[in-house]
């Protein structure tokens, strides 16, 4: 099984004023290098982090954390087109190994565990559903999976509106698993945030 994981991180992080990827999570490691970790631990067979302006460190930060083959860097070239630019440059690096399905999550929530990640997989492998993602109650989070059926569609989606048109556009047959994992649902945008998570 090919399942690779998309980790998006090429904004500017203009609210925190440095680049979140490279921040300190509560155990000392970088964001990127705390997640890419994880999602390896949960069962995704690569990790491509998409990056942006803060390419040079966002990279440095993986090579300095000896991370292993599994995960690479790789330019969004024009980032201001949106988020769903990024998920683009990270399905363009991804194609060739031909992937059954995508993990996909945001550098900016930093605390997800490798036992969330285990139980979006493992949903997914049972239903086949074309999305799956962790929630809690009513509110969901990352990392979301995207089954290959619609990965044309996440293609053509509206940069305007983002993968979200596709998930919309599955409501009734995407599945939401039930975690405890707090830190899948929480978004570290600011400097306020950070310390809050410190």
């Amino acid at each position: 099984m090919v399942l690779p994981a998309i980790v998006l991180a090429a904004g500017e992080s203009r609210r925190m004023g440095s680049p979140k990827a490279v921040l300190a999570a509560p155990d000392g490691r970088p964001f990127v290098v705390r997640i890419a970790s994880v999602l390896l631990a949960g069962g995704a067979s690569d990790i491509v982090v998409v990056t942006g302006l803060h390419h040079d460190v966002i990279d440095q930060t993986l090579r300095s954390a000896g991370m292993d083959h599994r995960v690479r860097a790789v330019t969004n070239p024009d980032p201001s087109r949106g988020q769903l630019s990024s998920l683009w440059t990270g399905m363009d690096a991804v194609m060739d190994a031909s992937p059954d399905a995508i993990l996909m999550t945001l550098v900016d929530v930093p605390s997800i565990v490798s036992e969330t990640v285990r139980a979006v997989i493992d949903a997914w492998r049972r239903t086949r559903a074309p999305i799956v993602r962790p929630a809690i109650g009513d509110r969901h989070g990352h990392p979301v999976l995207f089954d290959r059926t619609v990965f044309d569609e996440l293609r053509t989606a509206s940069p305007e509106e983002g993968a979200k048109a596709v998930v919309h556009a599955h409501l009734d047959a995407l599945v939401n698993v039930p975690v405890s994992d707090e830190g899948a649902l929480v978004d570290i945008d600011t400097p306020e945030d950070y310390r809050r998570m410190r």
